[in-house]
């Protein structure tokens, strides 16, 4: 995935604004000096709208506090004075003030956003070009703003429940009346999008090859039909995947999270970042590796140290005997990496999160920048066998393409990770998923929509009733009084 999306974008940024990393409000992208009748700029605003996913140092704080740190799998790290407001998502403490809460509001919009202005392009290029196969390329680039402004409704519906819908760009006014949508008509506005994307996106690309495909939208879309008890559908689309034969598990569970493999045969959905052989410019690179470097080590392997594995992942690993996954999940204080970095013992915290270690090797800038070459791994193909299991678990009845059952899908993952075949049970699955996308995002939604999220998570602090969802921002409630309280939240 690296060289390619951002090239691209780079060349959008020098032409038309400063940055299209940070996009903060509707049609804020430029409206003049793009010359719609010339297919070479038709990427243009998905380019953008890629962008907009591109965690910055702040986002990436918050997004590891919010999508991870609430779970069980991971402590907030770093020190104990450093980010109290994530120490509060930490503890289930947080309220609608919380500034970590409302940014995942303004950066999951921020998406949609930047989705809208790409979809309302395509119709400026689509009135513009005379090519059949220009056309064709606006087709292809709308379905796939509609797969980026999927996902990030998918993450505020997850995060929110209740939430506006904007399928368009609005005027301010606008934007302040919206009214909240139901969580299943945000799920069925997201099934269209991605409808729509799977039957116009191509199954692979030959250039750009980070870019989001018909398989990325069907995978995304199986995800969501987790959390809609879709099994059926579910089952359908990961079976579809797996029988297309364009995805495969890495040999060794490791490589799955190299740099060298970003972008390959295990990966159906990733957030990009590359430092472009750059040393200073700081565009286009993301921060999520950065954010969870080890916090007190020597330059340049060290970061902030937040969203640690927490004693509970470890002792689950050794409950399990998962020793292969446990030892790429975890780096250890005073140990040295297999690509030959050492967590000195001036390190802040005893472990950090093994699977975003990028060696520092790679690392060409002149300034410390660990991990600022890593992509975010969205959506992997172990993913895509575990959903299917589980869709097929609880009872999803359909006519197989692939030729696989639960069990075979479960023991698939299972081997590669060198853990002995079982029974695709129920309980079996869901322990596979904790251990397989440990600190990948995916706990603490699981753990909801499972209906394991109060026993689980009460010792925590998390409270049935409240805690399934983050409460609407406060500050997004001034704004737009047709916003809800959340309920067991006080404002």
């Amino acid at each position: 995935m690296k060289k390619s999306i951002i090239i691209i974008l780079a060349a959008f940024a020098t032409i038309s604004c400063n940055s299209l990393l940070d996009i903060r409000t509707e049609a804020s992208m430029p409206a003049t000096g793009i010359d719609y009748s010339k297919p070479e700029n038709i990427f243009l605003p998905v380019s953008a709208a890629y962008a907009s996913m591109r965690l910055s140092e702040g986002w990436a704080q918050n997004y590891v506090g919010v999508m991870e740190i609430v779970s069980d799998d991971a402590d907030k790290g770093s020190t104990e004075a450093d980010g109290p407001t994530v120490a509060e998502l930490d503890k289930f403490t947080y309220g609608p003030d919380n500034n970590n809460v409302e940014a995942m509001w303004n950066y999951f919009y921020n998406i949609s956003s930047a989705a809208n202005h790409a979809i309302e392009s395509m119709d400026k290029y689509a009135a513009a070009i005379t090519s059949d196969a220009g056309q064709q390329t606006v087709t292809e680039c709308r379905g796939e703003a509609k797969i980026i402004r999927a996902y990030a409704y998918f993450n505020l519906v997850r995060l929110f429940g209740t939430v506006p819908i904007f399928d368009r760009t609005m005027t301010a006014e606008e934007l302040a009346s919206a009214p909240a949508q139901e969580p299943e008509k945000v799920y069925e506005f997201i099934y269209r999008d991605l409808d729509d994307a799977i039957d116009v996106v191509p199954e692979s690309y030959t250039e750009l090859k980070g870019r989001y495909n018909k398989y990325t939208a069907m995978a995304l879309k199986a995800k969501v039909a987790l959390y809609r008890k879709d099994w059926k559908e579910a089952a359908r689309l990961t079976d579809l995947i797996i029988a297309s034969g364009q995805y495969a598990l890495m040999s060794r569970f490791k490589d799955a999270f190299n740099v060298e493999n970003e972008g390959g045969k295990e990966s159906l959905m990733e957030i990009e970042s590359s430092d472009m052989g750059q040393t200073s410019d700081p565009l286009p690179i993301c921060y999520y590796a950065f954010i969870q470097g080890p916090r007190g080590n020597k330059e340049p392997f060290q970061g902030w140290g937040y969203k640690v594995p927490s004693q509970k992942l470890i002792d689950f690993f050794d409950s399990r005997g998962d020793a292969i996954r446990k030892k790429v999940t975890l780096l250890v204080r005073g140990e040295v990496v297999t690509k030959g970095d050492t967590l000195f013992n001036s390190c802040t915290n005893p472990y950090y999160n093994g699977k975003v270690y990028v060696p520092t090797r790679t690392n060409n800038r002149s300034y410390n920048a660990y991990g600022l070459d890593h992509n975010m791994r969205i959506i992997r193909y172990a993913d895509v066998l575990l959903m299917f299991a589980e869709a097929m678990a609880n009872g999803a009845n359909i006519t197989l393409t692939s030729g696989y059952s639960a069990d075979m899908a479960l023991n698939e993952v299972r081997t590669r990770a060198g853990l002995p075949a079982t029974t695709a049970t129920l309980d079996n699955i869901y322990d596979e998923r904790r251990a397989e996308l440990a600190l990948e995002e995916n706990r603490f939604f699981d753990l909801v929509r499972w209906g394991k999220a109060a026993e689980v998570l009460g010792p925590l602090g998390f409270k049935a009733g409240k805690n399934e969802v983050f409460p609407i921002p406060a500050a997004q409630r001034q704004l737009n009084t047709n916003l809800p309280a959340t309920p067991g939240y006080s404002y």
